[in-house]
């Protein structure tokens, strides 16, 4: 089962906004929302907070790609979220997270018995390639008691 499978199978919001997983691997995660009326503001674009979802999917798709071996000993969580609206978005739009910090250095935290922080980035672009958004989510794997 792919990662999106996973998720979709398991993340309703991932159905519900019907999103497209392009690309997820431990360096990248792409993932696009179709244009959807259901899910348009009041201009017409896709509504902010489904922009977010798409981000924090997004984010959530590289760390189980980067850390989905360690599940058996610590749970991946979001901790904290900044996002910042830069242009109007219209259209689909992509999302593409990377992690901000060497999967190593957090594993070497992870194996010391911490619980290790770190920030995944996030652009939102429309299908013209304008960034629409930015969003920093921090995430830490919580060890398994």
């Amino acid at each position: 089962m792919s990662i999106g499978e996973m998720l979709a199978a398991t993340v309703p919001m991932v159905r519900t906004l019907n999103l497209e997983f392009l690309e997820t691997t431990a360096e990248r995660a792409v993932l696009r929302m179709p244009d959807q009326a259901d899910f348009h503001n009041h201009v017409g674009g896709p509504h902010a907070g489904a922009m977010f979802t798409l981000a924090e999917s997004a984010s959530g798709a590289i760390v189980i790609a980067a850390f989905g071996d360690q599940l058996g000993r610590a749970v991946p969580l979001a901790v904290k979220a900044e996002i910042g609206y830069k242009k109007l978005a219209m259209g689909a739009v992509t999302a593409t997270a990377t992690l901000a910090r060497p999967i190593a250095d957090v594993l070497k935290e992870l194996d010391a018995g911490q619980r290790p922080e770190f920030p995944v980035d996030i652009s939102i672009q429309r299908e013209d390639g304008a960034v629409t958004g930015e969003m920093t989510i921090v995430w830490t794997l919580r060890p398994n008691s």
